[in-house]
C-alpha cells in the first residue's frame, strides 16, 4: 500500500488507453451514502468540458491516472448532489477533531491506495480512500511549493517537516446546509460520544452557522448537556439560530434552572415561542423558576429532585433513584418532607450505602439541616457550600416548604459567570 497527498493529485494529467492524454484531474469525489473513505470517482477536465471517471475505470496512478476507457465514455459532470468533493469541501475547511477535541483547518489529504483484483481475469486496479488529514505545516508548505520548487528538493524538505495527521475516522466534517447533511449523510456520531464540556469547547471555536449545523443534527439529550456547558453568549446565539420546535425539544431536556437562565436571556416574543412549544409539565417548570429573580436562591435552584415521606425506607429511596430521571448530582442527598412538603431532613447518598433495606430514612439524617430561602442572594448561597462543603442546598419557601435544590454544579457556574 502506497499514499498519495490530495494535491499531488490535482492537476495530474489522465492517460485513455492508448496512452493518450485526455485532460486532467480537477476533483476526487466520495459518495457518503455508499462508503464514507473510498473515492468512488475523479472529475477530469477535459477538452469537451468535466467529465466523470469512475473510480472502476482507472487501472494505475503512478505520474499520471490511467484509465481503461476512452474519454468520450465519461458522462458529463451534470450537478453534483450527494456527492462530497475533496478539494471543494474539505481542503482549507475547518473540522472537528474527535481525538484531540479541537477544531482544525485542513491543509492538505492524505490518499492511501491499495491494489484490488477482480475475480477472473480482470487485471488489477486500485482502490484509493481518504486515510487521514494534514493538519500542519508539512501540508501547507506542499501546497506552497508544488510545482515551483523541484520534485526532489520539495521532497527531501517535507522528509524533515514532522507529520502532524489525523486519522479520517476521528474526523467529524461540518455541513452547514440542511439539505446536503441529509444528502450526505453528515452527523456527529464521533462529536456525540465526547463529555458535554468537550463538546461545548468546541463548538465555541465554530462560526454561528456551524454551531447551529451541529446542533441540528446532536440527539437532543447531548445537545441540551452541551448547551448547558456553554457561555451565555454562545446559548444565546445558538438557540435564536434553531426553529422555535428544535429549541424546545433541545430546552426540555435541560435541567429546569438551566432551562430558565437561558430562556431568562432571550427577547420576550422568543421565549414565549419555544415555551409554548414544550411539553406542559416541562413548560409549568420553568415557567415558575422565570417568576424569580435569577441573582435568588430561587433563581439558582433546579425543580428536579428527590424528596420522600418522613416514615420512608432505604428501601423507597432505592425505588425513587432507579425511578428518578434527573440530574445524578441531584441525588447525591435525599430530603425528607411532612404530609404537607414541609423539609424535615436531608439524608447523604452516602449514609445509605451501608444501612439495611428495612433501615428509617429519619435515622439516617444530617445534623445540622442546612437550607436556603428563596430570596436568599446568591453570594450567600456561594458562602453556604464553602462553610458546609455541601453538595446540594435546599430551597424553601416562606412555610418552609421545599421548592427545589441548588447543586454544586450550579455554584460553579454561577462563580464561572462572575470571572
Amino acid at each position: 500500500m502506497t499514499t498519495v497527498a490530495l494535491t499531488e493529485l490535482l492537476g495530474a494529467p489522465v492517460y485513455d488507453p492508448s496512452g493518450a492524454p485526455s485532460g486532467r484531474v480537477r476533483e476526487l469525489t466520495l459518495a457518503p451514502q455508499e462508503d464514507r473513505s473510498r473515492i468512488s470517482s475523479l472529475i477530469v477536465k477535459t477538452k469537451s468540458g468535466d467529465r466523470v471517471l469512475p473510480f472502476g475505470a482507472i487501472l494505475s496512478i503512478d505520474g499520471g491516472v490511467r484509465a481503461t476507457t476512452v474519454a468520450g465514455e465519461w458522462q458529463p459532470v451534470n450537478g453534483t448532489e450527494g456527492l462530497f468533493l475533496l478539494e471543494r469541501d474539505l481542503l482549507d475547511q475547518q473540522v472537528i477533531d474527535v481525538n484531540g477535541r479541537k477544531v482544525v483547518r485542513v491543509n492538505d489529504v492524505d490518499l492511501q491506495m491499495e491494489a484490488s483484483k477482480d475475480k477472473g481475469a480482470n487485471p488489477a486496479h486500485p482502490v484509493l480512500r481518504v486515510l487521514s488529514v494534514d493538519v500542519g505545516a508539512r501540508g501547507a508548505v506542499r501546497r506552497l511549493l508544488r510545482g515551483v520548487a523541484p520534485k526532489t528538493a520539495l521532497q527531501a524538505l517535507l522528509g524533515r517537516i514532522p507529520p502532524r495527521s489525523i486519522p479520517w475516522n476521528f474526523i467529524d466534517v461540518i455541513e452547514t446546509d440542511p439539505a446536503r447533511r441529509v444528502k450526505l449523510k453528515t452527523s456527529y456520531e464521533g462529536l456525540a460520544k465526547l463529555h458535554p464540556a468537550d463538546i461545548a469547547d468546541i463548538v465555541e471555536d465554530l462560526a454561528p452557522d456551524e454551531r447551529q449545523a451541529v446542533f441540528q443534527t446532536l440527539d437532543e439529550e447531548t445537545a441540551a448537556e452541551a448547551l448547558e456547558e456553554v457561555t451565555p453568549k454562545v446559548q444565546k446565539s445558538i438557540v435564536e439560530s434553531l426553529d422555535s420546535g428544535r429549541a424546545a425539544d433541545i430546552v426540555e431536556e435541560m435541567d429546569p434552572d438551566a432551562a430558565a437562565d437561558l430562556l431568562a436571556d432571550l427577547p420576550e416574543d422568543r421565549t414565549e415561542q419555544i415555551l409554548v412549544q414544550m411539553e406542559p409539565e416541562a413548560q409549568q417548570d420553568v415557567v415558575e423558576l422565570l417568576e424569580h429573580r435569577e441573582e435568588t436562591a430561587a433563581g439558582r435552584m433546579t425543580t428536579e429532585f428527590l424528596a420522600l415521606p418522613v416514615a420512608a425506607t432505604v428501601q423507597n429511596a432505592i425505588d425513587s433513584m432507579r425511578e428518578f430521571e434527573g440530574g445524578v448530582e441531584a441525588v447525591s442527598t435525599i430530603y425528607l418532607v411532612d404530609s404537607h412538603g414541609t423539609l424535615t431532613g436531608a439524608v447523604p447518598l452516602a449514609r445509605l450505602v451501608l444501612a439495611e433495606p428495612s433501615t428509617p430514612m429519619l435515622s439516617l439524617i444530617q445534623e445540622p439541616l442546612v437550607l436556603a430561602h428563596e430570596g436568599v442572594e446568591e453570594n450567600a448561597v456561594a458562602e453556604l457550600f464553602d462553610k458546609y462543603n455541601l453538595q446540594t442546598l435546599p430551597v424553601v419557601d416562606e412555610h418552609n416548604k421545599l421548592t427545589g435544590v441548588i447543586t454544586s454544579d450550579d455554584v460553579i457556574s454561577m462563580l464561572r459567570a462572575k470571572l
